[in-house]
């Protein structure tokens, strides 16, 4: 219920201001959920590194130089970037791409989704931290540019696409490289002719396993997963501390950045091609950033700082320290995590990595299903089917199609590739990707939002991006050997993503530019010019002004109307939380006589949408307390929409978030226990036994009689029933499109259309009360 995600809201940012010990418990948690992939990455980087022609000599360079490499790419990229700058770029308390460009969207009108409204300018959110900045200077240039190009806007967008995209192929190939690496300790435990035909069918194992367990969700499987972690960076900092004491105290020379450039002046092309392999240090750095909604920023930062970091430069390092005494070149299996491992713990490691590879693997899995989820919300992405695995926290979602499809892919790569080497070429384009893409966009955050210097801005890129395009081109080089796995994952996904938000986009302008005109409808008289009968009308529009043409349509064919007509709309605004004071816009369409209401839901994209019988109460209340708040002056927030068909619409919360307003209560049964409090009723006259429904009042000045008659009409229809009117739009490319407007309306967004989830309010209505009307729409 939205309630309980207010709550949720409420008490994570009510933590930021509470004691350490609270801080020190989301830091214990954020162990679990934000740094298992990160905390895995030992296992794979040196042997990815030196998998292709680096060569680990006697001079020890080689092994240094990527110790140098590690080093100060896990200091420069998670520690300053991530954790001292990109985090303060919340939306809300909320991270990850969708939110930087949320974010981006309120500081300057460069939203392409069209149903913005000046009213949501006025959400509590939304006005929070101050959002008109950059009104001077360089600033205020840059912003109205954006503001004035779309196809500045475009491209905005589409870099936010490509970096979510990648995100999702991460969510494919980062379980199947941290499980298959966990894996590969096996062939230091079994015979070498039994670990090749054990590898694969053990990793496809764990990844089905892994999979199926998802529909659980996280709350019932994630106390497990903080420990697992905690015991996991205190076996490889433990082992890591040992080899460096035992093996070479001196490791801590090759921290100089000195090796670096001896290893790149050594190895010259392979070196630089090496770094594919080196920058999986930093896999998972970005869900610090996409997971800040579940934590604080100082949790994260305290447990990054003081627990990752340490244990992972311990690690590196001791890894090192071992292989700088075993220069082992005759076998396949020489540089690797497993062999630094005392051989009598090899087994508990073992079994140790395998959790922790899991626990890794399900943390970018969740946050694979939360960016899909943002996406549906901002009309990016086809409905898909949305499960709540936990009735408290919000972000624990679980959604079917997309967990199987991620198992199938995952399996694929997984049975395709047989090995780590490409598996993790694959992995680290989609890392450094999506790094790109957060630095790109943190330049115009720093302009448009923080109001800072242009010279800061360009300072950032220059010092990030110069590092991250770095990597990006020694990743990209090895498109044949399994890069080329990410980019075709993400063309599929932002290919789809895009067409659903093109297609979308097309049809919201159709049906702005062919709305009803008013005096049409002020025509039609109190009757509609057709019979109308006692009940509630819902009828569904995506449009947050004036009357749809779809109205029309069923003015035309429907031989009766009810006596009362909501025009309702379920609205996305840029931004995570819409609090439930604010839920409601409301207002009228024509006299009060005709009984015609427009009534808007606005959710954050990360609201969870009610879909049960609160919902229709929701709905009838905000109404009716619009009734009541509209005789009674300054008791409900009044907005103009600037539309000429539309008047005046009022603020109303949900009736949880108001108990001060009107509550409605019925009965099956017909009987209402009366009251026991002060508030006054106005119930509707006795009739046949079914269900009866009342308004229980406020105490509040008295209400007019037209007032109170158009309140009695509202709960005899609620009586009566309610009926949910839907379009069924058929969305088809006019005549004297393009070729490719063709293929992508008629073939793409049709096929992405037909197989995608109806909204899930529309579930809640029974199908006796269902009545859809099918138009097409030519765009």
């Amino acid at each position: 219920m939205e309630l309980e995600n207010l709550n949720y809201s409420n008490s994570r940012h009510q933590l930021k201001k509470e004691s350490w010990r609270n801080v020190l418990i989301l830091a214990y948690q954020s162990l679990g959920v934000v740094y298992g992939e990160l905390s895995t990455s030992p296992l794979y980087v040196y042997k990815s590194t030196f998998a292709d022609a680096i060569q680990h000599s006697e001079t020890n360079e080689e092994i240094y130089g990527v110790l140098s490499f590690v080093f100060w790419t896990l200091t420069l990229i998670p520690l300053l970037k991530y954790v001292f700058i990109v985090l303060r770029a919340d939306d809300n308390g909320e991270g990850g791409t969708f939110a930087l460009y949320s974010l981006l969207c309120r500081h300057a009108r460069i939203s392409n989704f069209p149903n913005g409204q000046l009213a949501d300018e006025e959400l509590y959110e939304y006005k929070r931290h101050g959002n008109r900045s950059a009104n001077k200077g360089l600033g205020l240039k840059l912003r109205l540019t954006m503001e004035k190009h779309k196809a500045l806007q475009k491209i905005l967008l589409v870099l936010a696409l490509i970096g979510t995209s990648m995100v999702i192929g991460d969510g494919v190939l980062s379980p199947a490289i941290s499980v298959f690496s966990a894996v590969s300790g096996l062939e230091f435990l079994v015979p070498r002719d039994h670990y090749r035909y054990m590898k694969v069918p053990i990793a496809c194992v764990i990844l089905i396993t892994l999979f199926c367990l998802q529909h659980y969700g996280t709350r019932r499987i994630g106390f497990l997963f903080a420990p697992i972690v905690i015991l996991w960076l205190f076996c490889i900092s433990s082992i890591g501390l040992y080899n460096i004491l035992r093996w070479n105290p001196h490791v801590c020379k090759a921290l100089s950045p000195y090796y670096m450039f001896k290893f790149l002046k050594k190895t010259r092309r392979h070196g630089w091609m090496s770094l594919g392999g080196i920058l999986l240090c930093i896999t998972g750095s970005e869900a610090m950033y996409a997971d800040l909604g579940h934590f604080t920023q100082l949790s994260i930062k305290v447990a990054f700082t003081f627990f990752i970091y340490p244990s992972l430069i311990l690690a590196y390092m001791g890894q090192a320290a071992y292989l700088s005494r075993h220069h082992y070149i005759e076998n396949d299996y020489s540089i690797g995590f497993y062999i630094s491992v005392p051989a009598q713990l090899r087994w508990p490691v073992l079994a140790i990595a395998i959790l922790a590879a899991v626990v890794g693997s399900q943390a970018i899995i969740t946050g694979t299903f939360s960016i899909i989820k943002q996406c549906c919300a901002l009309g990016c992405f086809p409905k898909v089917n949305i499960v709540y695995t936990s009735p408290k926290m919000f972000g624990q979602i679980y959604i079917p199609e997309i967990n199987w499809t991620l198992m199938l892919l995952c399996l694929a790569v997984t049975i395709g590739f047989r090995d780590t080497k490409h598996i993790s070429n694959a992995a680290g384009l989609a890392v450094i990707t999506v790094m790109l893409v957060t630095t790109c966009l943190m330049p115009l955050v720093i302009i448009l939002c923080w109001n800072q210097s242009v010279f800061l801005a360009i300072g950032f890129i220059l010092a990030f991006g110069s590092i991250e395009a770095l990597y990006f081109s020694a990743s990209l080089i090895r498109f044949l050997e399994g890069a080329w796995v990410p980019i075709a994952l993400s063309f599929i996904f932002l290919s789809i993503m895009y067409i659903w938000h093109y297609g979308t986009l097309k049809k919201y302008e159709f049906d702005d530019q062919n709305k009803v005109p008013i005096n049409w409808f002020l025509g039609l008289g109190p009757n509609l010019g057709i019979v109308r009968v006692r009940g509630i009308g819902l009828i569904h529009t995506e449009l947050v002004s004036g009357i749809p043409a779809i109205f029309s349509h069923f003015v035309t064919h429907l031989p009766a109307f009810h006596q009362v007509l909501i025009l309702f709309c379920i609205k996305y605004v840029p931004m995570p939380h819409v609090r439930p004071v604010e839920r409601f816009l409301v207002g009228r369409i024509g006299p009060r006589e005709f009984r015609v209401y427009r009534c808007i839901a606005r959710y954050g994209y990360r609201d969870r949408l009610a879909d049960d019988i609160e919902f229709e109460k929701d709905l009838v209340c905000s109404i009716a307390e619009f009734i009541r708040s509209e005789e009674a002056e300054g008791r409900a927030t009044l907005v103009h929409d600037h539309d000429e068909d539309d008047q005046k619409m009022a603020v109303i919360g949900t009736p949880s978030a108001n108990p001060s307003g009107i509550q409605i209560l019925d009965n099956e049964n017909g009987d209402l226990n009366p009251s026991t409090s002060e508030p006054r009723e106005i119930m509707s006259p006795p009739a046949v036994p079914r269900k009866r429904v009342r308004f229980v009042m406020p105490e509040s000045p008295n209400i007019d009689m037209q007032a109170q008659m158009e309140l009695r009409e509202l709960m005899e229809a609620r009586e009566a029933g309610l009926a949910f009117i839907l379009g069924h739009s058929y969305v088809k490319a006019k005549s004297g499109s393009s070729f490719i407007k063709k293929i992508v309306i008629n073939v793409g967004y049709d096929f992405l259309r037909r197989n995608s989830r109806p909204p899930s309010y529309a579930l809640s209505f029974p199908q006796a009360s269902t009545l859809e009307v099918g138009m097409v729409y030519h765009v």
